[in-house]
């Protein structure tokens, strides 16, 4: 799709690929470094989704208004300086819980933000007919870095540190700046808006967009709900796991690193599926099959078969994921209009991570009550119902290609 695909590619793999690598990092500062306690742990987490995810919400209409580049160069900067200030703190001696908990917010706006400029920059970057197979490319990155990044990451951890890997996730926002300024090429500026300042309903204008949709709105609702019930249950099945089960951080590593393998499949598997039987037909029966495993984490048990039942059913479900997601962007893309893809994208992503806050906070306090085996079992239940949710099949859309 040409060289300036491929450099925006090329700055996708490298800072996903450093966001991997320095997985779990924070986690390991907050415990560690500064020895904090769990609920302190559980905090950072959740503060830096939910509270960047707000923090977000008026970024996406302004992002609307300008060239897409320069923004999206201008969060990879802004990611740069606030994750090389935990390396820098810390070596001053400096380091507090409280600038985590402020990285981890500034971070997860600038990533909303940077994937919504990112959005529609590829939107005028590639033709219609090529967006699923961008799209593809972009998934198969994620997963393979998802696959590697962490073993090679937490090896890297025990030898150097936490705080180094931060530095190393750190830089690789300064090359993908570099990357997306290599690009080059010109960038028409947007259309100048009928009011001069962004008022308090232009903030709603991505939420209005996605909902008066046929399809996006269902979908919406759809991805939103079962993101947030599948990480939910992360952290349960890790209880389990590492808990009552006894198996060892290595085993826990194996079992969520080799099943990412399966979203290169998911992700080549998108483009034969749409050509052949039309994205909305895809879309629905990924999004059913996707549904389907996670119930199957409640009955893991001890030794070799209990490992291998999660492995067998983390690779089902990423092999489907990975095509709905694939396709899904590529569908989102091509069904918002131009002028309002980073604000719509701005929206899908803040009530998506709002939704996964709030389903996961709940969940936590559902183990508590219930145990985690019984949590996990709720929420693959309530999962098995989330195809309801997707886009009716008497929903029409072009024939697809032959």
């Amino acid at each position: 799709m040409g060289r300036r695909f491929g450099w925006l590619w090329g700055a996708y793999a490298v800072s996903t690929f450093g966001t991997w690598l320095g997985f779990n990092a924070f986690t390991l500062i907050a415990i560690f470094v500064l020895e904090v306690g769990p609920a302190a742990v559980s905090a950072l987490a959740a503060a830096g989704l939910a509270v960047g995810a707000v923090v977000a919400v008026p970024l996406g209409p302004w992002v609307d208004l300008r060239r897409k580049r320069p923004v999206m160069i201008a969060m990879d900067g802004t990611r740069f300086a606030a994750m090389m200030s935990v390396p820098v703190a810390y070596a001053a001696g400096v380091l507090s819980y409280v600038q985590l908990v402020v990285v981890a917010v500034v971070v997860a706006a600038a990533d909303i933000t940077f994937q919504a400029a990112a959005g529609a920059y590829l939107k005028s970057l590639v033709r219609p007919e090529d967006l699923v197979v961008a799209n593809g490319r972009f998934e198969s990155t994620m997963w393979t870095a998802t696959a590697v990044g962490p073993p090679i990451g937490g090896v890297a951890m025990g030898m150097f540190g936490p705080v180094t890997m931060v530095a190393v996730d750190a830089v690789s926002y300064l090359l993908s700046a570099a990357g997306i300024r290599a690009i080059g090429g010109t960038e028409p500026r947007p259309a100048p808006p009928e009011q001069p300042r962004l008022r308090l309903r232009d903030l709603l204008d991505g939420w209005r967009c996605i909902l008066a949709h046929r399809t996006l709105r269902p979908l919406l609702v759809n991805t939103a709900l079962v993101n947030g019930l599948i990480m939910a249950g992360a952290p349960l099945l890790a209880v389990l796991m590492l808990g009552e089960l006894g198996f060892t951080p290595w085993h826990y590593g194996v079992a969520f690193a080799v099943p990412c393998l399966g979203g290169l499949v998911g992700s080549r598997l998108a483009r034969r599926c749409v050509n052949r039987y039309g994205r909305l037909r895809v879309l629905r029966v990924a999004g059913v099959l996707r549904a389907c495993w996670p119930v199957g984490l409640a009955f893991v048990h001890e030794g070799t078969s209990g490992l291998v039942l999660v492995i067998g059913v983390e690779l089902g479900l990423i092999v489907c994921a990975s095509a709905y997601n694939t396709v899904l962007a590529a569908h989102r893309l091509d069904e918002i209009p131009a002028g309002q893809v980073a604000r719509a994208l701005s929206a899908w992503s803040v009530t998506t991570k709002l939704t996964i806050a709030a389903t996961t906070a709940v969940w936590g306090l559902v183990a508590a009550a219930t145990g985690p085996r019984a949590a996990l079992a709720a929420a693959g239940v309530l999962l098995l119902a989330t195809p309801l949710l997707l886009p009716r099949a008497h929903v029409t859309e072009p024939a697809p290609a032959a």
